[in-house]
């Protein structure tokens, strides 16, 4: 199939945008880590940034910040690329869940953590979630399930304010040893 030039440049537009993305929260998902410490423990503050070293506060890494950005780039690209309110949620949910999958894989062969590893953990997530939404909003293969993929991001930013400040006693829950 033969793109034109303006077919080409809209297609380079929305990379650019995912990848300024991937910066863009690689950045304010770093930032984020501290602001709770920052802001002298708000709770309000503690909702949406990590307030203790869990794996569970950790998620909130990608989750919000990549929210965030989507609220952003759509006004811009939604006419060009309408399929974006469907591979958006599915990125974030993607970046979200792969950071415990990626931790607890090789903490589990390597039997503890490091901090190199769980700042790689968090780019690799960053970027793979980043790089889903883009082959999915140029595909449209989610469109026909946007209404769960954002149920699914809305219940779990739920969690994440329920479980923040009245966590549960799994392992995800707790500080790493």
């Amino acid at each position: 199939m033969k793109y034109t030039d303006i077919e080409v440049m809209i297609v380079k537009s929305l990379k650019t945008d995912m990848r300024t993305g991937v910066v863009f929260v690689l950045i304010l998902g770093t930032m984020s880590h501290f602001f709770y410490a920052w802001t002298n423990n708000n709770f309000f503050v503690g909702l949406f940034t990590p307030v203790s070293e869990s794996v569970w506060e950790h998620m909130k890494l990608i989750f919000f910040p990549m929210l965030l950005y989507f609220l952003i780039i759509l006004p811009k690209q939604r006419t060009a690329f309408p399929c974006l309110v469907s591979a958006f949620p599915a990125g974030i949910l993607l970046g979200t869940v792969l950071i415990p999958v990626i931790y607890y894989t090789y903490t589990g062969i390597l039997g503890f953590h490091t901090l190199p590893l769980d700042i790689g953990t968090f780019i690799l997530s960053v970027i793979a979630a980043f790089y889903y939404a883009y082959r999915a909003a140029l595909t449209c293969r989610l469109e026909n399930r946007s209404a769960l993929l954002w149920a699914a991001v809305w219940c779990l930013g739920i969690c994440f304010v329920i479980f923040t400040y009245f966590p549960g006693s799994f392992n995800i829950f707790r500080m790493p040893s």
